[in-house]
This record gives C-alpha cells, structure tokens and sequence, in this order.
C-alpha cells in the first residue's frame, strides 16, 4: 500500500465517511503559543503574558479553552476529519484536568453520527496529555463537505513575536527605588514634556523643567500633561537653559541631564565648558542599547549620535565608555566587534587600520574588561553562520554585545534599518560626563523613551554609590 503524500491536504466528503472514523493530531504547548493567541484573539488578559499566573487555574483554563478548543481540535476538523470544506457548527466540550506549558496535548476526534438530511457529522473529542490523563471530552458537530479537496498543503506563516523582554527587564531594575532628580533641558515640544511626564509617573525621575516658561507651560498644553508637580526653572532660551541645566547638576541639583527640544551639540557645548564641572577627560559618546527581536541577547551599537568621524584614540575611548555600561548592564565580559565592510586588514580602509590596532591596545591593557576583535562585516559580528562560512576564528565573531561603527553616518544607518526594520528598540544615553545625557527622539516610542532614562538613572545610581563608598574609604 502506497503511502499518503504528507504534502497533500485531502478531506472527506460527508458519503465518505463512516461511524466510527478518527483522527488525531498533537502538540506541544508553549509560551509562545500563549502570546500568539493573545496576539490574534486581542485579549490581554495576564493570564495569557504574566508569569506569575502560571500555576494558577485561570492560566490552565485559557490555554485549554484558548489553544485546544480554537486552535488543536479545529485542526483536527478543519485539515484531517472531514478537513477542507468542513463547518463549524458548534461545540460542547468540558475541562477536566489543567495544562501547562510543555504538556503534550494530543486531540482525538471519532465520529459518533451521521445525519443525511443536511450532511451534519457529530464527532465525539477527547484531549489527553503526555501522561494519559484526559484533559477535555465533550462533542464537535460540523456539517461535512459534500465535494472532493486534494490540494497542496499550505506552509504556516512565519511570525515574528517582538516581545522585547530586555527592555522590560531594564525597565523593571530600574523601577522600585527613589526616583533621580533630573534636569530636563529646553522642553519646549509636546514630545519633549511628555518624554519627561512619562518617565516622572514611571517613578524613576523627578523632573527639574529648565527652559522659557512660557514655551513649557504651552508644550504641556499641546501635550495634555499635568506639570504643577514639577519644579520649573525660567531660562529666556535654549542656550541659557543648557547652562542652567548644567549648573542644577555642578551644583548637586540634578543627578541627569535630559535633552529636550534643543539641538544635541548645544547642549553638549554646555556639559563641555571648560566650566561646566561635568568634564571627565573622558570622550563623550553616545550608546544605543538594542533590543533586537531577531538577536539573542542585549546589542549595544556606539557611536551614532555624537562622534562624526572618530580617530583612533577617541574611539579606544568609544569602545571604553560602551562596555562600562554592557558591564552595568550585566555583562560581565562583553564581547565588541569593530565593523568595517570587510574582516582583513586593507591600508585603504582606514576603519580596517583601526581596528587592527585597537586590537592591539585592547591586548596591552589599554581597553580593559572585554573581549575586542575586527575587523568584522556586520554579517561575520552577529551571525555565527556567516562567521563559520569565511573561516573567522574569533570569540567574537557571531555573538558580539558591542559593535563599535567606522563613523556616525554608518552607525546612525545601522541603528535605524534595526528600530524600522527589524522592529527593534533602542534606549541611548550619552557617556563620558561625570552624569548620564539622557538623548531621546521624536521618533521614539514611550516604551523607548522610558527605557533610555533607566538606563541613566541605573547609572546615576552607580555613580552616586561609588561616590560614597569613595567617601567612606577616606574618612577618618
């Protein structure tokens, strides 16, 4: 007897079938069935995302009724017995056994009767899971086809679920604790103020609005946020609230600086014044921190926002400033991989050069507490595949936590193909000042924008403990 073709789908027409047929189909449930049918049926109740409802009753009873009941038994009918061409017509059906994630569920269905007068088919169905025990019985009634389908089978849609988890857990470190007194300069836009209001009700800043009056009170308007709570700072334009703003912080009134809706290089001017209090001798430089849906870990992209076209000793700094913050970040030996468009040394490419000899100082100790390689091609630093495929023999190469770009213009292309078009997101923040630079755009989600000011204030408050434990080590 031949085999059936498994790449054929082929019902059963209502003559064709008998008392007494079955057929069966299993699967295992898993988190992401969860979230997929949360997705598709709209309903955000917490016992479909919220872990902590994973031993409760509720959580069994959505998966059983959710999964089973819309999801496997309607495969059974829709693709097996009869299949294509069936009617749903109803269903009674009774839970008696909870499920969870990584049970197997195997849904049987046998047909108990057939009614001619208008094809209607009652079948009786039972769900057991890998144990045996029976999980749901009850009865399906559907009106079978009453023509022939032999067609090829249709491959499931590839979904991609981008759940970002990463920022929630960034999110999540960063809440629960006093919020941080921030000095949030020139927020003049609708966007700006929001920004701000957002992450105050998140409870991780305590806004210092530093700007024109006039133009904050309006921006709230615009926005429809509440700011009687905030402490304003009257500034007469976007120049004197940088230096404002950075005086609230040299002088222990802020722990943050918060960009508004003024232009990047004005107010790094300000944190750069040879006055300012807030120089380090470091090189500032911005860091995106990616939560890729694709990637499998936490991605840090530097510099895209503030170092146009770096040489060698300010990006050794770049690469410096990028894993301080992977370690905050809980990356205790973070990988970095310095991009150029190929992965030897080649003497026209200047980004080639750089990187050989940033290897180099990472190996004398000038670049300390990471693992550092290039130069690689983007493919080569994320995908171990593309790595394996050009014979590169590298611990970084295929897993970087860092990618430290040729130049501005590179890196700002690089992070904004990953925000539209790999639906990523990225929290930035500015490094290298003696506090944090909250950056935010217009552009950013609230969920963005919350998370780039945890990223800060988890900062603030290492520095603020650092500070006091360096207190305590030299007081008498």
């Amino acid at each position: 007897m031949q085999a059936p073709d498994t790449r054929m789908i082929e019902n059963r027409t209502f003559d064709e079938i008998a008392v007494g047929d079955r057929a069966s189909l299993s699967r295992t449930v898993t988190q992401r069935d969860i979230e997929l049918f949360a997705l598709a049926s709209g309903d955000v109740n917490p016992a479909h995302l919220d872990p902590a409802y994973a031993a409760t009753d509720m959580f069994h009873e959505i998966i059983a009724q959710g999964l089973l009941e819309a999801g496997l038994i309607s495969a059974v009918l829709g693709t097996e017995l009869p299949g294509p061409g069936t009617i749903y017509l109803g269903q009674d059906l009774r839970f008696l056994h909870p499920v969870a994630i990584g049970d197997t569920i195997t849904a049987t269905l046998t047909v108990t009767e057939k009614r001619p007068g208008n094809g209607d088919v009652v079948l009786d169905c039972r769900c057991t899971n890998q144990g045996g025990e029976v999980v749901i019985t009850g009865t399906a009634y559907v009106r079978a086809p009453a023509r022939k389908v032999l067609r090829p089978r249709m491959e499931l849609p590839d979904v991609q679920l981008n759940r970002h988890e990463r920022l929630r857990a960034l999110l999540a470190r960063a809440a629960g604790q006093a919020p941080i007194p921030v000095a949030v300069v020139h927020p003049c836009s609708d966007n700006a103020i929001g920004a701000a209001v957002e992450a105050a009700r998140a409870g991780l800043i305590e806004p210092i609005l530093v700007g024109p009056r006039a133009k904050i009170l309006a921006a709230a308007a615009a926005a429809k946020v509440d700011i009687g709570g905030c402490r304003l700072v009257d500034t007469p334009h976007s120049h004197a609230a940088a230096d404002r703003a950075v005086a609230l912080v040299r002088d222990g009134e802020a722990a943050m600086l918060m960009k508004g809706s003024l232009h990047t290089d004005e107010l790094l001017h300000a944190v750069l014044a040879p006055d300012s209090g807030l120089r380090t001798g470091k090189r500032l430089s911005h860091v995106y921190l990616m939560d890729v849906p694709t990637y499998p870990k936490p991605l840090l992209i530097t510099d895209a926002a503030v170092n146009i076209s770096p040489d060698l000793e300010q990006k050794r700094d770049i690469v410096q400033n990028a894993v301080d913050l992977a370690h905050e970040m809980g990356i205790e030996t973070p990988r970095v991989a310095l991009l150029s468009a190929v992965e030897t040394v080649n003497p026209a490419i200047r980004s080639t050069l750089d990187a050989a000899a940033l290897c180099k100082m990472a190996d004398r100790g000038q670049i300390s507490g990471a693992l550092v390689d290039g130069p690689l091609a983007f493919d080569n630093a994320v995908n171990p595949a593309a790595a394996a495929e050009k014979g590169i023999v590298s611990p970084v190469a295929g897993q970087a936590d860092i990618l430290l770009v040729p130049d501005l213009e590179a890196g700002n292309m690089l992070a904004k193909q990953l925000i539209f078009l790999a639906g990523a997101d990225a929290a930035g923040v500015v490094l290298g000042a003696r506090v944090p630079i909250i950056l935010t755009s217009r552009a950013d989600s609230e969920r963005i924008r919350l998370a780039s000011c945890a990223v800060a204030v988890l900062l603030a408050r290492r520095h603020a403990a650092a500070t006091i434990r360096a207190g305590e080590a030299v007081s008498p």
